[in-house]
């Protein structure tokens, strides 16, 4: 079916103003000129379907193995991640209202406002997929959409080691950080695997702790028996009844955790993390984006500046709460891996900086710096 017969096909049934039946669908059908079958009835009705509750044009590429990111960059371009990367797809729209129309539907299901008084929206949908758009003229060349879709299934440490992303001196040390309950951090780019790697980490927590995870969009599913998430989310359309991650912060201390997860440190959130891995609880972790692990004491001072705390404060509440710091990022070839560890350390003018312990490459290798014997020591390794 055309993209015009299809949205004439839904003009017709969305006039009934009631759900329609197959018996409305043969008679739309009948009325747009299109012969009528059981074969081109039951493509109608999927075709239907698909544009009406699922992702319309894109359905197949969300429901396809494998697949990643879809992104839409305006009407005639559509792009797909299969693991090598973003590569052209061959889906196209009728024009940018079809994706316009879209954007909204997707955003509406999943609880959020989009419209020109709200052009964007960052969301996730019933099935777990995390939804960002933006309509146009914000975006260019047309209304832009993103969708993450989560694994079918949980990568655990072995898995990601067997894939190569996680080396077996790096695996060895991950195992020693999260049984040490050493506070860590995994910093990386966008699309490096980061909530991957901490949900195969929190797995390794043994089972008689109880973890409590907070996050602005639920992404973070760690097979472990004892997980609390706690979503945040923002105001209604009155401008009301938001939940901040810094709100959620502080009840998940008050939730008896053992150990504290903060999805992603992006805001002023970060102030009350660090209080809360400085009042006792041990283990805590989290997800921050980073360009290297060298950046990693910049980007949380700027983080820190936003929840009020002054550059002093958030050095030494950053070393006295942070042990390690992981570093992944995404090889050209589309494949990810763990590709630095480092320690945090205050030096002598007050300001912490990343002590280098270990570099690990694609082929297995891994050279040692010279926070690597400490970090070793750490992780209770020899």
């Amino acid at each position: 079916m055309i993209d015009e017969q299809l949205e004439a096909l839904q003009s017709h049934l969305g006039a009934l103003g009631r759900e329609h039946t197959p018996a409305d669908v043969a008679t739309a059908m009948r009325r747009i000129g299109m012969v009528v079958t059981d074969q081109t009835m039951l493509h109608a009705m999927e075709a239907v379907r698909r544009n009406s509750t699922g992702a319309g044009p894109l359905e197949d590429l969300v429901r396809e193995p494998g697949v990643s990111d879809v992104v839409v960059n305006g009407a005639d371009a559509v792009f797909v991640d299969r693991g090598r990367g973003l590569e052209p797809a061959a889906v196209r729209f009728l024009d940018d209202a079809q994706v316009r129309r879209l954007a909204v539907r997707l955003a509406a299901s999943a609880g959020r406002r989009l419209d020109d008084s709200q052009p964007f929206v960052d969301g996730r949908l019933a099935d777990g997929t995390r939804l960002h758009a933006v309509l146009a003229p914000v975006a260019s060349p047309g209304t832009c959409i993103s969708l993450r879709i989560p694994g079918g299934a949980r990568m655990g440490l072995a898995e990601l080691a067997a894939s190569g992303s996680v080396v077996p001196a790096a695996r060895a040390l991950l195992e020693g950080i999260v049984a040490a309950r050493l506070p860590f951090l995994v910093s990386g780019g966008t699309g490096t695997g980061k909530t991957t790697l901490l949900a195969a980490l929190l797995a390794l927590v043994p089972a008689d702790e109880r973890i409590v995870v907070v996050e602005d969009a639920r992404e973070l599913d760690p097979a472990h028996p004892h997980c609390v998430r706690l979503e945040g989310r923002p105001p209604n359309t009155e401008g009301v009844g938001a939940i901040t991650l810094t709100q959620l912060v502080r009840q998940a201390l008050r939730m008896r955790p053992d150990r504290v997860v903060l999805g992603e440190v992006r805001g002023a959130e970060l102030s009350d993390l660090l209080t809360a891995l400085n009042t006792g609880h041990e283990g805590g972790c989290g997800t921050i984006h980073a360009n290297s692990i060298a950046d990693v004491p910049a980007r949380l001072e700027a983080l820190a500046a936003l929840g009020g705390l002054g550059r002093d404060a958030c050095h030494a509440q950053v070393a006295a709460a942070l042990r390690v710091g992981v570093h992944v990022l995404r090889l050209p070839d589309g494949r990810r891996l763990v590709s630095e560890m480092g320690l945090f350390r205050r030096d002598a003018d007050g300001l912490v900086r990343m002590l280098p312990a270990a570099s690990f490459h694609p082929g297995g290798e891994t050279s040692w710096h010279a926070g690597g014997a400490e970090l070793r020591a750490m992780a209770g390794l020899p």
